[in-house]
């Protein structure tokens, strides 16, 4: 976590523990640590005050958008999609649209008659970004991996919806918002309380809000850098290691990408037993969705993107990101070849 994020959070698990739905001092001093830090992450995401619904995360937020502003219309999304889309989607009956060979969204292949179509500004897995298509209909757009790396308020301006949460930013585990525009129906699918203006009910976590906003405002403040920096050393790791691993294919087409992913295919190389090899050596990393980490089956975002399943067993996924360095990518360009060539039987 960002220091920030931790700072911000301290008070509000010690002594200023309080439910902000409550009428005395410390309830109301809970109530407002929410209120400025809903401030925060509307002046981030580039919206009011009042369309910014704090939810328990990313996969919340995206079922709370897709359920809870469909209806009874069609809905659609990208084969890619994390599956808290993917499975939102599939739930209510409707389209799983196909992608192109990096990864992008085909727009050609929506169908007619969506009336909510959710579309990733970039993917979790493999870093393609997406530009959000121009359409009549609702958009949702799950941001969750791109706010470190892209200017969501920017990006995400035409969305009527858009899901973020913590820990992708340094902030808390947990916590994540969706922003709901202004016009936008949205049927509650958690009842009972009348929280966040009766569209989400529940005690607000208030440490993990007041976290998630720090961690939004440093990472907002520092993007710049950030990408720039990041970008360099994931450059750095991937070319390192396309270099001197001979079969490693990268997944997708870089220049699409966001800073902080490092996607590769490893020829005759099964994914478990690397990954098992490289968390003996330091090396947390994975396969897929982090999400999917434990799963034997090969990504379902590769499989959209064409991947052959043999090619797509030894996939390999290392994340960069604020607090990366280059000592870090040093260890990985000496331990990842080291155990490709274990496993393939080969001498150094």
């Amino acid at each position: 976590m960002r220091p920030e994020a931790v700072d911000a959070m301290l008070p509000w698990l010690t002594e200023r523990f309080g439910n902000p739905s409550g009428a005395h001092r410390v309830a109301q001093a809970a109530r407002q640590a929410i209120d400025e830090a809903r401030d925060v992450v509307a002046d981030c995401l580039g919206c009011r005050a009042r369309d910014v619904v704090f939810t328990g995360g990313g996969t919340e937020s995206d079922n709370l958008a897709i359920a809870g502003a469909a209806g009874d219309g069609l809905v659609a999304c990208g084969a890619t999609e994390h599956h808290a889309v993917l499975h939102s989607v599939e739930r209510a009956g409707g389209v799983i649209v196909p992608v192109l060979p990096d990864g992008r969204l085909d727009a050609a292949s929506i169908p007619a008659g969506v009336s909510l179509l959710s579309v990733m500004l970039a993917n979790n897995e493999v870093g393609t970004m997406n530009e959000l298509p121009a359409t009549d209909v609702l958009l949702h757009t799950d941001a969750v991996q791109a706010v470190t790396w892209l200017d969501v308020a920017a990006a995400a301006a035409s969305a009527d919806l858009v899901s973020v949460t913590g820990h992708k930013i340094g902030g808390p585990q947990g916590c994540g918002a969706l922003v709901v525009r202004d016009g936008v129906k949205l049927a509650p699918q958690l009842v009972g309380g009348g929280q966040e203006q009766e569209r989400r009910s529940g005690t607000h976590n208030v440490a993990g809000i007041a976290g998630f906003a720090a961690a939004l405002r440093a990472c907002t403040e520092s993007r710049d850098a950030t990408v720039a920096r990041v970008g360099a050393l994931r450059d750095r790791l991937a070319d390192g290691l396309l270099a001197v691993v001979p079969g490693c294919i990268e997944s997708g087409d870089r220049s699409t990408k966001v800073a902080g992913i490092c996607s590769l295919l490893l020829e005759g190389i099964e994914s478990e037993s690397l990954l098992f090899l490289l968390d003996e050596a330091g090396i947390c990393a994975t396969a897929a969705s982090s999400c999917a980490s434990g799963a034997l089956e090969p990504s379902h975002v590769l499989a959209a993107m064409g991947v052959p399943r043999e090619l797509a067993k030894g996939s390999l996924r290392l994340s960069l990101g604020w607090s990366s360095t280059d000592d870090d990518v040093d260890l990985a360009l000496d331990v990842v070849p080291a155990a490709v060539r274990r496993l393939r039987g080969e001498t150094a």
